[in-house]
């Protein structure tokens, strides 16, 4: 039914009396009751159904429903967590207040628009007015909705915010990053790859500022130096008195960066990103867990984690003492040799 272009009332009745009949099995039947209270057209159905029927929907279906009516959008928003529009990608077009009237009462806590390259800044910082308990927002390649105006808002408005993607949103700079850095300091997962105009001073802002950040995407980020990475270095022996401090010695050294992609990045030293890998003690760069991501820059082939380290040395020592054996045996065959040729002489 949704996905045709127009359906008149009379079908809509239609549908609803078949579905009356498949619910009591009666053909006479014209609707049914529930807790007393009877069902005879659609507007009546109960919140708590309707919202269990949403909960089984697409979030695309969801939305088209929560403009059949003013009851249905009312009811739809208040059960509403999560809302994902990546599927109308370039069909997205919401410009200001008017058209996403229907979302303001959403108590959202994710919210996914990534690939709505059509999605305003206006939408956004609008949107993000009602949503103060937001936690995860993607906004990968929304060109559009990644400009000063909505990321002041969301710093403004979303301050529990714990995961953001703006990968290729190649129109953020460091003011805007600075200002989500300092709005949003309960920041754990940032992805900003392909944002190719932040600097080092981004990542400074967020080192300072995000003491709980985990995972961190700077592929492509070209104009990322050693200063960067020294700040991140520094801000772990920093936050980890401060943290040592707060949970009276409970600290835990898992804590701290535990992804970082830096491909691409050719700017880097090796003594510097090894310095950094050695800091925390949850990036690697072995086989199976590989979560220093460094390919494209041949200049850090041998910054290695201590695992790598470990298992190197590991095989050099297995392979020393096989050596040594193998070396003693062929000693001994030779003076066997040596005595088996004096006697004979």
């Amino acid at each position: 039914m949704i996905g045709q272009a127009k359906v008149g009332n009379e079908n809509l009745d239609l549908c609803f009396v078949k579905l009356m009949m498949v619910a009591v099995g009666n053909t006479a039947c014209k609707g049914v009751e529930m807790n007393g209270v009877g069902i005879t057209q659609w507007k009546d159905i109960p919140v708590e159904l309707l919202l269990r029927i949403v909960s089984l929907l697409d979030d695309q279906t969801a939305n088209v429903l929560s403009g059949v009516c003013s009851g249905w959008r009312d009811a739809i928003s208040f059960g509403l967590t999560r809302l994902c529009l990546s599927w109308t990608w370039t069909s997205a077009k919401v410009s200001g207040p008017g058209p996403q009237q229907k979302f303001q009462d959403l108590d959202l806590n994710r919210l996914n628009i990534s690939g709505c390259t059509s999605f305003s800044d206006e939408a956004l910082a609008y949107l993000t007015n009602f949503c103060l308990k937001l936690k995860l927002l993607n906004l990968r390649g929304c060109i559009k909705a990644a400009t000063n105006h909505a990321l002041q808002a969301i710093g403004r408005n979303c301050n529990a915010l714990q995961s953001l993607n703006m990968g290729w949103c190649d129109n953020v700079g460091d003011h805007r990053v600075m200002s989500l850095a300092y709005g949003c300091p309960d920041l754990r997962c940032l992805d900003l790859c392909g944002c190719m105009r932040i600097t080092d001073d981004s990542v400074i802002a967020l080192a300072n500022v995000c003491v709980h950040l985990r995972s961190l995407g700077l592929y492509y980020c070209r104009n990322i130096t050693d200063s960067a990475m020294y700040s991140l270095a520094q801000s772990r022996m920093k936050n980890k008195g401060l943290m040592w401090k707060s949970m009276k010695g409970r600290y835990n050294d898992e804590d701290g960066l535990k992804s970082l992609n830096i491909s691409q990045c050719t700017a880097q030293t090796p003594s510097t990103v090894q310095a950094l890998c050695d800091t925390f003690s949850a990036l690697h760069t072995c086989s199976g867990r590989h979560s220093l991501v460094m390919s494209g820059s041949l200049n850090l082939t041998f910054v290695h984690c201590s695992c790598a380290v470990q298992s190197h040395r590991t095989f050099n020592s297995i392979y020393h003492t096989a050596h040594s054996r193998d070396c003693s045996k062929f000693i001994s065959m030779i003076y066997m040799i040596a005595e088996t040729h004096l006697d004979s002489c």
